[in-house]
């Protein structure tokens, strides 16, 4: 339970980060942060302890069980900060939607694989502009071709995605009732972004 995720929201009730609980509670008992409850109420980490008996994980303590928060509010931090999109394998799929570039089938993470459009072999580079989210099947089919040679064609050309932290949030499993406010919030706000870039 310690390792299950909460959600971190700035000053302005912003996401900017998902935290352990473990984390979440050493923030609110140092008094950096508040648990936030399902009214939007905040709490400090006495009061917090207080509700042990409502509803919702706890954890147990010496003394006696602690409700886990599923969101807590920073008290001082009130920036949404830039973070630099790292080229990786997860980031690909998530960029691509678990979706196989060629023949546009969405599959689980264990069935996909990465595929350079120009070929290593002629001479193209692992970056964002030339990698995609494959099945198996169509990069077996593609081999060491491009694409043309190969007769696919690509839903649409990789390029380098311009996340907020936002994004990062949206794609995460571990979604909770109790984040759903604050993360439609979040897809308004990611989206009018895209409209004007």
């Amino acid at each position: 339970m310690l390792n299950s995720s909460v959600l971190v929201l700035n000053r302005s009730y912003l996401p900017i980060h998902i935290t352990s609980a473990r984390r979440a509670f050493t923030l609110i008992y140092r008094g950096t942060a508040r648990a936030l409850g399902i009214d939007h109420q905040t709490f400090d980490f006495e009061r917090w302890t207080a509700l042990s008996g409502e509803n919702g994980d706890t954890i147990g303590t010496s003394q006696g069980p602690i409700r886990v928060p599923r969101v807590i509010v920073l008290e001082t931090f009130d920036r949404i900060p830039r973070r630099y999109v790292r080229f990786s394998r997860i980031n690909v799929f998530a960029r691509d939607a678990f979706t196989c570039q060629y023949c546009a089938q969405r599959l689980p993470r264990s069935d996909l694989n990465l595929d350079h459009v120009v070929p290593r072999s002629l001479g193209g580079k692992s970056t964002w502009e030339n990698v995609v989210c494959c099945c198996v099947d169509c990069n077996r089919r593609k081999g060491g071709r491009t694409p043309v040679q190969a007769g696919l064609k690509l839903l649409r050309f990789p390029s380098k995605p311009r996340w907020t932290p936002f994004a990062n949030l949206m794609m995460s499993k571990a979604r909770y009732d109790e984040w759903r406010p604050f993360l439609h919030i979040a897809e308004t706000r990611h989206a009018a972004r895209n409209l004007v870039d």
